[in-house]
């Protein structure tokens, strides 16, 4: 069976447009920058829709909520045979309020202790040129997308797309 996560790719202006990035925690991605960021995202549970994945791993990566409008970004295959789905929306949020859920591992490994990781350890907006150097590569075409979507709002107002952004809750 092939595994699905979700996601949400919140985007704003100021007034160049910018993305939200989030960098995962723990010992593996500790080091790493480049290619190592990602929209916020996980897999979807059984019974979910994707669309309510994505709210909810957004919840729990970061502490923060957001409302639509949620605008459908064409699904990608990740390197690993994974589905990502992905939401853009036009929100902002405080990388400062940043509070996420936490995974445990063995850590050092082969040491038989358990060590508590952030899911994320940081979240940052970048300019979508900074945002291809930082995203990992099975996500780049999300950057793409909103792109897309974002020169079609503006070249058809009637296209209902708002790019305005909402504000999170944290």
């Amino acid at each position: 069976m092939i595994r699905s996560s979700a996601g949400l790719l919140l985007f704003r202006f100021t007034p160049e447009l910018e993305v939200l990035l989030v960098h995962p925690g723990g010992p593996f991605w500790a080091r790493k920058d480049l290619g190592a960021w990602s929209i916020p995202k996980g897999e979807i549970d059984r019974g979910e829709t994707p669309l309510d994945a994505a709210r909810r791993e957004f919840s729990e990566e970061t502490g923060g909520t957001v409302d639509g409008p949620f605008l459908p970004l064409e699904a990608r295959r990740q390197s690993t045979g994974k589905i990502v789905h992905a939401w853009a929306v036009p929100a902002d949020f405080d990388p400062l309020t940043l509070t996420s859920t936490s995974y445990s591992m063995e850590w050092p490994p082969r040491s038989g202790r358990q060590q508590s990781f952030p899911e994320v350890d940081r979240a940052a907006w970048f300019t979508v040129a900074d945002a291809r150097l930082k995203i990992i590569k099975g996500q780049l075409g999300f950057l793409d997308d909103i792109e897309r979507l974002i020169a079609e709002t503006r070249h058809n107002p009637e296209g209902g797309a708002t790019t305005q952004p909402a504000k999170t809750r944290s």
